[in-house]
């Protein structure tokens, strides 16, 4: 047999690594497939189905209207208080469920990594697409309950996107560090909920930081603050104003979690099919 034309496979150590970004684009059809199954793993068996995208955030907006608005005594200006957490909780329910779902998605696929080849970025990338959803669902019904209370739209909504983007590359920076750790070390699966329920009371979702002047820089170190305040100024017209530093420190802080995260999660990544 004459095998100067077959062609040959040459296995060299490192060659995964050379062509790792390249990979991650050849294999997009496996992420559009996780990120598909995700998505039917969540809603198709469930009871509620896409009805538990809106309870959620109902029951939570009326406990943090009751806690902030009538307990705490938080000023809201001329916005219904309602309105306003229902605007915070847009971006909060989309980094939460995006962070706990990259933050959890190696383990989640465990067998999945410990017996093929693939970039292993696509794992936690695909977790996005279920927060993305249920954002999407809870805007869908924000808008009528905006005209409800009297905000009309503006063109502000136009640039909504740029901090839903903000929003997912705090998640995805974050849960990659997460998600890393969590492979070496299990302890952080209870972390991950725990760092939420900080969240929830650290990031403005039931409290204005325009209101809070000596506050408003030192809650800008949380990089949720900026997109949080985007949200409201992009949905709420123009009773909201826009503070450029602080959502200029959120973007910042975005791009050190993903860079930071991409490094640690690269180096460790060698290492998940062994310990997973």
């Amino acid at each position: 047999m004459d095998t100067s034309s077959s062609d040959i496979l040459i296995i060299r150590a490192g060659r995964a690594d050379q062509h790792y970004w390249r990979d991650l684009w050849r294999y997009r059809e496996l992420l559009g497939f996780l990120a598909w199954r995700d998505i039917q793993v969540r809603y198709k068996q469930a009871v509620l189905g896409f009805a538990w995208a809106i309870i959620q955030p109902a029951v939570q907006t009326v406990l943090l209207t009751f806690v902030f608005g009538k307990l705490a005594k938080m000023p809201a200006g001329d916005l219904p208080y309602p309105l306003l957490v229902l605007a915070g909780l847009l971006p909060w329910q989309l980094f939460s469920t995006a962070f706990s779902g990259a933050g959890n998605s190696l383990v989640g696929n465990s067998h999945l990594i410990s017996k093929v080849y693939f970039p292993r970025l696509i794992v936690p990338l695909s977790a996005l697409a279920v927060a993305l959803v249920d954002m999407g669902i809870m805007l869908a019904i924000s808008g009528p309950i905006a005209l409800f209370f009297g905000v009309l739209p503006t063109w502000r909504p136009l640039l909504l996107p740029a901090f839903i983007f903000a929003a997912l590359l705090i998640a995805f920076g974050a849960g990659l560090w997460i998600t890393a750790l969590t492979v070496k070390y299990r302890d952080f699966r209870f972390i991950t909920p725990f760092l939420l329920q900080i969240g929830m009371f650290v990031t403005p979702v039931g409290y204005r930081t325009d209101f809070l002047p000596n506050w408003r820089n030192l809650l800008a170190l949380n990089p949720l603050t900026g997109v949080v305040d985007g949200f409201r100024w992009c949905l709420l017209g123009a009773n909201y104003s826009f503070y450029l530093p602080e959502f200029a420190t959120s973007f910042v802080v975005a791009l050190v979690l993903v860079v930071t995260g991409v490094w640690y999660f690269r180096r460790t990544e060698r290492q998940f099919a062994d310990v997973i």
